[in-house]
């Protein structure tokens, strides 16, 4: 097939389940089209576009194509009556259970402090690394055992915060929808009664709790080397000191939460790995406690890795709050958390990014079974929805049928849609409305290929799925093909990296994108975009 007659029709790539919405995205006007079945050729629907309209994100008119009506299984494409062919697409409702998978064992690829053997990882193995002690950084006498854990993104450092996202993420998944996660993901772990999702997250909680500092119940914000290696090392190759930078607010707050979940999360599995994530979370919010108004966090003089800075921690420590009351029931965490709202407000209650992490204390407020507050709740649950009625306008006016801004096209911004399809799933899952689900599964169709580029932001999966992204391991093992299950950032129209000034310069926010892994503020991956991932697609495998 031509694959330039491709270029302007947009679909879901992995394909669609029989009831949900399908929606074909023409980028060449609007007119009649054609869903054909790929095996025998025969048209089995047709219908016509609506008008033809300016998407702002995108820089181009759009028209849509509605076949939500045909529901049989099978294999199919769109032929529209400009000559214009899709790729393929698969109807069925099983569509995404591939994709959940892949998505999921991604973080065993993340992993640190363990060779990845080829029974488990395929082709993409490397042996293990970043083993050495730490140097705590200020305190070149000391060192920190802190093996293990994921790396968070296209280099080696890990970091607290954005680890206990993704934890968050995961954890969040496995509880609201255990369905989802029955079958074996093929990691060192599988086969036990633990699910695998649980395995995977304990192998990251367990890093983090060596990031505790034992004297004081502080956390350390991240370890990392002091600057990043060379785009093709492979991780046992980066032999750099390691250094761990000194604790932070916001680490040890975000540390609290994800600690306080686990201690619910692993109980029925593990009672002793719960109790002993529980006394760390409150040792950590005991150091919160006697360190208000603490400075935050900047990197230090030597060190050039990932930052993540944060001006403030009230997120944080509203997060830790929330999930030490619901795990714990003591009234000292409800006073707090209800002291703390007003702190949050004006930064927002519902985010749900490293930078902000207040959604996950609302959620974790909104979902518990003590006792609550009930102003408070009803104020947080009415903010909660219309935050995302918000998200549900912006859709319904966006081209590509997404709820992204023109400016939210951001270095992570496929990181944004998919917290965006998690909290309208939350919201579906608080109201019992559908109409949130039915605007949470395009971003879904967006992210496997319904967008201005038509391609698959995630290595592996789809027709034309990304193949160069900023990710060192898949640059530097020799094999022709990306580790798969990886969700890129996606268009970012800021221009923040060398290749985007060059290449990108006058394109549209959501073009804004280049497939190659020197444009790392466009095409780097991440653990905390593919949580996001996980929770959405979990709630479409799961039901």
């Amino acid at each position: 097939m031509d694959k330039t007659r491709q270029a302007g029709i947009a679909i879901n790539q992995l394909g669609y389940r029989s009831k949900d919405v399908k929606i074909a995205i023409r980028r060449d006007g609007s007119g009649g089209f054609s869903l054909v079945d790929a095996g025998s050729g025969e048209t089995v629907w047709q219908g016509e576009t609506g008008q033809a309209e300016w998407n702002e994100a995108s820089g181009g008119m759009v028209s849509r194509g509605d076949f939500s009506g045909w529901q049989q299984p099978g294999v199919y494409r769109i032929e529209t009556d400009k000559g214009e062919i899709s790729y393929p697409f698969v109807i069925a409702d099983d569509v995404y259970e591939e994709a959940h998978r892949a998505l999921l064992k991604a973080f065993y690829f993340f992993r640190c402090g363990m060779e990845l053997e080829e029974r488990h990882a395929g082709p993409w193995t490397h042996r293990a690394c970043h083993l050495t002690p730490a140097i705590v950084y200020g305190e070149e006498e000391k060192r920190v055992d802190a093996h293990g854990g994921w790396h968070d993104a296209g280099d080696y450092g890990k970091y607290v915060g954005p680890g206990a996202k993704a934890v968050a993420d995961l954890l969040l998944a496995e509880e609201f929808y255990p369905q989802a996660f029955k079958r074996e993901l093929g990691i060192p772990e599988s086969g036990g009664f633990m699910p695998d999702a649980l395995q995977e997250c304990r192998y990251e909680l367990e890093w983090m709790l060596r990031m505790q500092d034992g004297a004081t119940g502080g956390v350390y914000h991240k370890l990392t080397t002091l600057q990043f290696p060379p785009g093709d090392t492979m991780p046992e190759d980066d032999t750099a000191e390691l250094y761990v930078s000194p604790i932070s607010a916001t680490a040890t707050g975000c540390f609290a939460a994800a600690m306080a979940m686990a201690a619910r999360r692993y109980r029925p599995y593990d009672e002793a790995f719960a109790a002993s994530c529980l006394r760390a979370a409150e040792k950590a919010w005991d150091w919160l406690e006697g360190h208000p108004g603490y400075p935050g966090f900047r990197n230090p003089p030597a060190v050039s890795t990932g930052e993540y800075g944060d001006e403030q921690d009230a997120d944080e420590r509203y997060w830790a709050a929330a999930e030490l009351y619901r795990t714990t029931g003591e009234s000292k965490y409800h006073e707090a958390f209800r002291q703390l709202v007003d702190a949050v407000q004006p930064f927002g209650l519902f985010e749900l990014g490293w930078a902000n992490m207040s959604g996950y204390g609302t959620i974790a407020y909104l979902f518990s079974e003590r006792e609550q507050s009930p102003a408070l709740a009803a104020q947080l649950r009415e903010g909660l929805l219309r935050r995302a009625d918000e998200l549900a306008a912006v859709c319904a006016a966006d081209g590509y049928g997404i709820s992204l801004q023109p400016e939210q096209y951001i270095w992570g911004s496929n990181m944004l849609v998919m917290n965006h399809a998690m909290l309208l799933l939350v919201a579906n899952r608080l109201s019992g409305s559908a109409a949130y689900e039915r605007h949470a599964i395009k971003h879904v169709h967006y992210l496997f290929g319904a967008n201005v580029l038509g391609m698959s932001y995630v290595t592996g999966l789809g027709t034309k799925p990304i193949l160069y992204p900023h990710h060192r391991p898949s640059e530097g093992d020799g094999v022709d093909a990306p580790v798969p299950g990886l969700v890129s950032g996606g268009p970012n129209y800021r221009l923040q990296d060398d290749y985007a000034r060059e290449h990108l310069a006058g394109k549209a926010p959501a073009a804004s994108f280049a497939d190659v892994m020197e444009s790392y503020s466009t095409n780097e991956v991440t653990i905390y975009w593919n949580s996001p991932a996980v929770f959405v697609l979990s709630h479409f495998v799961g039901l």
